[in-house]
Order: structure tokens, then C-alpha cells, then sequence
């Protein structure tokens, strides 16, 4: 498509010498531009991807997919129902869970946390927490009057393995004297670390039979069931098949009507960075154009000269593209490989910088994660690519096309 003569004139174009200096320092900033643009757009779509991604594998892994809730209140008989719910296809676990909000005390301290009762190899069949136990072992949840919670709770209350904490629900037993709070104290069999700033310092899990005892539930009831399918993407078929087994005396809550409005907030979001950080790559844009139409003013003699020895019209406006395009393809290349460098690397960076300024770049407590995530997703590359190379291929068209309609006759005429 170009010649051998095009290539080394629209490179030698772009060198700097001592006239053309700053055309050349103009071009220098239209590639950092542009590749600065680029990488900035990879990294955030790939942070945004990373992010999505964990809290829906963190929300997902410890709730379920599906939530199923008596429709008069606390579910009975509840074995039964939970083995054809099991029977369903698609259907990977259905946890029958006891679920109350207590209050966590040790030591003159105490937290707000969320109890949730289940059998012990329920409880060692949720993967997020088996493999995130940080201390002790879910082989001592099997007996009775113990319980596993999250690790910043553990560290709030000051409590270790083997140590005492006492729950303290506000739904206590109504006495002469009015309501005494139900209160209790239980053995820590485990401390587990999820990741997820919510999860860790709020979750209390114990035994069922505990927990049925404890909010004073009938041994044969529980609050709901819990129910994990193979992709949170059947919720909906999944769904309607519970709902003929179960019938109509339970209600079905699956984790987008939970989470609705705050992946939407995500993605909103994420369609707004999208757009603001491409408009770096426009600006950038923008100065290969005010650096191309410098440059054919500079080079208005050579063009009367080439155009005066044969060359023709389209030769000239081929050279002045390929001299704007090698910097927006320069550029994005540049781009990428930083985009992905960082992307890849971006914990190991974000420990480095908070060892160099001793400050706390991602809080646990505002991001829920304690790490931050980084998904990089091809399609999104590609995408970002493109859309890079081709605002700078339509950057160069108005200067090349203003380059080759000079005339010869009025470049040369002062000469």
C-alpha cells in the first residue's frame, strides 16, 4: 500500500532537526498522549472488570444464587423440600439456614454481626469460606456451643481460637420484669478471611441446632434456604422450577433483585470512566492534527518540489498519513504494553506505593475487598485499540488532504 519512497519520507519527516524542533516535540506529546490515554482506559476497565467480578464471586459465594423464604414466615418440614430442590437440574447445594442479627461482646468491646446457623458439612461445602479459614479448623464446628466468624470481627473484639464470645440478641424472653435480652456465650472453633470487608467483620456462623435454639425456632424450621446453582445466569429457569416444586407457600429471592442496584451503580460507573478517559485519547488526537498541519506548513517547499518531479497527489497525502499514523500506532502500542503491565502487576503496585507514602491507597472499609482486583478482558482491549488507532488515522486525514491539494506554483513562488 505504501512504497519504499513514502515510508522514508514521512519517517524522515517526523525526525527532529533544528527548524522543525518543535513539530517533532509536538508529536512526542501526541504519542505519550495517546499511549497514556490508552493504558489509562485498559487499567481502569480492567480494575472495574477485577472489581465486578470479585464481589459477585464474594456476595454469590457466601449467599447463594437463589434465597427461598416462607411465605408465612419461618419454613417447616424443611428436609423434605430442600432434597427436591437438590433434585432440580442445575441445582448444586440447598443449605436450610437459621439467620438473626445479634450483637458480639468480649472484653469491654462489641460489634454489630449477623448469625447464621447451618449444619456443619453445609457449612464446609460453601468453598469461599472453607479455603479462606485463617485460624483453627470447621472439624471443631461439629459439636455444640461453638462458632466461626470473620477475622476483623476477631480483631475488634480482641478474641482468638478457643477464645469466649458472648451474642446478645435484642429479641430476648419476655419475664416479669419486661424483655431480658437473650444472651449467651460460645467457643470460636475458626476465624475465616473471605476477602470482603462486610463479610469479615459482621458474619457469625454456628451450628443449626444452635442457632434454632438460640432465636427460639422449633427444631423442624428454619428461616430460609439457601440454594447454589452451577452459573448465576439460571436464576430465572432455576427459579420457576423451584417454584412449582415448592408451591405457593414460599417466596423466591434471587441475588440480582439483592444486589440489583448496586451492580448497576457499577456498571453506570463504569460507562462513565469509559467516556471521561476517552477523551484523553481525543485531546491527543486533536494535537497530531495541530502537529501535521505545522508540519505541512514547514514542509511546503519539498511538496512543490515532489509534486514539481512527478509526484502525485495521493503519493503526498499517503506520506503526511503514514507520518501521523506511525505516531497514533506508536502510541497505542505503548499504550498496551504499559495498560497490561500494570493491569497484571497492579497489587504488587498498589504495596509498593503504600510503603513509600505509609498511607492506605484501598480501604477495606469503603471498597469491601481487601485486595484490589484486576480483570483484563481481551474483547475490552481490542475495543480500546481500535477505537485508539482509529481516531488517529482520522486525525492525519484533514492535514494530508490539505498537504496534497498545495499548489506548486504558490509554495515556490517567494522562493
Amino acid at each position: 500500500m505504501f512504497s519504499p519512497f513514502e515510508r522514508m519520507v514521512a519517517l524522515r519527516y517526523l525526525r527532529a532537526r533544528r527548524k522543525e524542533g518543535f513539530v517533532s516535540v509536538i508529536a512526542g506529546f501526541s504519542l505519550l498522549g495517546i499511549g497514556l490515554g490508552v493504558a489509562t482506559l485498559i487499567i481502569v476497565m480492567a480494575v472495574m472488570n477485577g472489581f465486578r467480578q470479585e464481589l459477585l464471586e464474594r456476595i454469590i459465594g457466601l449467599n447463594g444464587h437463589l434465597a427461598i423464604y416462607g411465605s408465612q414466615g419461618a419454613i417447616g418440614d424443611f428436609d423434605p423440600l430442600a432434597g427436591q430442590i437438590r433434585a432440580i437440574p442445575g441445582v448444586v447445594r440447598a443449605i436450610p439456614t437459621v439467620e438473626g442479627q445479634v450483637m458480639a461482646a468480649e472484653g469491654g468491646q462489641s460489634a454489630g454481626a449477623l448469625v447464621r446457623g447451618m449444619r456443619p458439612e453445609d457449612l464446609r461445602s460453601i468453598t469461599v469460606l472453607a479455603n479462606g479459614i485463617r485460624a483453627g479448623s470447621l472439624a471443631g464446628f461439629d459439636g455444640s456451643g461453638v462458632i466461626v466468624i470473620g477475622h476483623r470481627l476477631a480483631e475488634k473484639l480482641g478474641v482468638v481460637v478457643g477464645g469466649q464470645v458472648t451474642l446478645i440478641s435484642p429479641k430476648g424472653s419476655v419475664t416479669a420484669f419486661g424483655t431480658v435480652p437473650r444472651m449467651r456465650g460460645y467457643k470460636v472453633a475458626a476465624i475465616f478471611n473471605v476477602g470482603m470487608y462486610e463479610y469479615d467483620s459482621s458474619f457469625v456462623y454456628m451450628p443449626l441446632g444452635d442457632a434454632q435454639l438460640y432465636f427460639g425456632l422449633p427444631p423442624g424450621k428454619v428461616n430460609s434456604i439457601e440454594v447454589t446453582l452451577t452459573h448465576p445466569d439460571l436464576v430465572s429457569s432455576v427459579g420457576l422450577k423451584i417454584a412449582e416444586a415448592a408451591g405457593p407457600a414460599v417466596r423466591i429471592h434471587d441475588w440480582q433483585q439483592s444486589n440489583a442496584s448496586f451492580f448497576n451503580a457499577v456498571q453506570v460507573e463504569r460507562n462513565v470512566m469509559f467516556l471521561i478517559l476517552t477523551l484523553i485519547i481525543v485531546v491527543a488526537a486533536f494535537n497530531i492534527i495541530s502537529g501535521l498541519i505545522m508540519l505541512v506548513k514547514d514542509k511546503g517547499r519539498d511538496i512543490a518540489i515532489l509534486r514539481t518531479m512527478g509526484a502525485s497527489r495521493g503519493m503526498i497525502m499517503r506520506i503526511f498519513f503514514l507520518s501521523g499514523a506511525s505516531v497514533g500506532v506508536s502510541g497505542t502500542v505503548f499504550g498496551v504494553v504499559l495498560g497490561l503491565l500494570f493491569s497484571l502487576n497492579i497489587e504488587s503496585i498498589r504495596q509498593f506505593l503504600q510503603g513509600l507514602t505509609h498511607t492506605e491507597l484501598f480501604s477495606a472499609e469503603i471498597y469491601f475487598l481487601s485486595k484490589m482486583p484486576a480483570v483484563v478482558d481481551p474483547d475490552e482491549v481490542v475495543s480500546v485499540v481500535l477505537m485508539a488507532l482509529g481516531l488517529s488515522f482520522a486525525a492525519t486525514l484533514y492535514p494530508a488532504w490539505r498537504a496534497a491539494r498545495l499548489d506548486p506554483v504558490e509554495a515556490l513562488r517567494y522562493e
